[in-house]
């Protein structure tokens, strides 16, 4: 047990930061202190989904936990680095501080804006001079590759559409869209696997362009699409069930008319 700890009826920032040091500590806790970065970094990405799922549900007291297991894992972050000498929570803070001021100078400044629009054009040209980002490729290739896949082409989608690499209406991204499903098609047809995987993506990317031009977020429609596939498929399920269809062994042509059903009905 960590001795002379104190016991707080309301703690702040810097008793979690307090606090996780003792968890690292010898005499803190063993699971605690034996974490990497490596270990513990999808755990990073689930508390920030978990987060996602509390604003949708508009769960103000789940967000209030939520965001700090998010703090949790900065700060446990922090930490290590602070135990290697290389820099701690205080620098993180430092740092996201420095950078806000920078990128608001009509803030912070004397710079004047007319609206969000001047707002983000300033934003992206002082993080590109800040990055050293000299070309559209530098700042298409600082988006992360590790975001979900469809967000990632989004924001490559956007910093294209930028510098004016771009279809002039939705016409274009949606004949762009039928031209892929076709080579797709001829991929599979062809019996080419790598082919048709290329194919694939290229549509899929072209799905997220036509969701770009509808001002639609094409993470949310496929979120959306799946749950309506849940729901329906368990009207599918229901409706079996009550047919004395084994849905195990049933022809696909029969399944698919309980979907038509379903679908019909819906």
């Amino acid at each position: 047990m960590i001795e002379n700890f104190d016991f707080k009826d309301k703690y702040d920032i810097s008793d979690l930061v307090k606090i996780m040091k003792c968890l690292r500590a010898p005499g803190g806790c063993p699971w605690d202190a034996e974490q990497t970065h490596e270990s513990i970094k999808k755990n990073l990405i689930e508390e920030t989904y978990e987060v996602i799922e509390a604003i949708n549900k508009e769960d103000k007291d789940l967000l209030c936990e939520e965001l700090g297991d998010v703090m949790l894992q900065v700060v446990f972050h922090a930490e290590m680095e602070s135990e290697q000498g290389s820099f701690d929570f205080d620098d993180v803070a430092d740092g996201i501080c420095k950078k806000l001021i920078e990128r608001h100078p009509h803030v912070f400044g004397e710079i004047k804006v007319n609206g969000v629009d001047d707002v983000l054009t300033n934003w992206d040209n002082i993080k590109r001079r800040s990055k050293g980002q000299k070309s559209s490729t530098s700042a298409m290739n600082s988006v992360p590759r590790e975001l979900p896949a469809l967000m990632r082409a989004t924001k490559i989608q956007q910093k294209a559409a930028k510098v004016g690499f771009d279809w002039r209406e939705m016409s274009g991204a949606f004949n762009k869209l039928g031209e892929e499903t076709s080579e797709l098609k001829a991929a599979l047809d062809s019996g080419d696997k790598d082919l048709a995987f290329e194919e694939l993506g290229d549509l899929l990317f072209s799905a997220v362009n036509v969701s770009r031009f509808m001002d639609c977020d094409a993470e949310e429609a496929l979120t959306a699409a799946t749950d309506k596939f849940i729901s329906r498929f368990s009207a599918v399920e229901k409706l079996a069930n009550e047919r004395g269809v084994d849905m195990r062994s049933a022809d696909i042509e029969e399944l698919d008319k309980l979907w038509d059903e379903v679908k019909g009905s819906r």
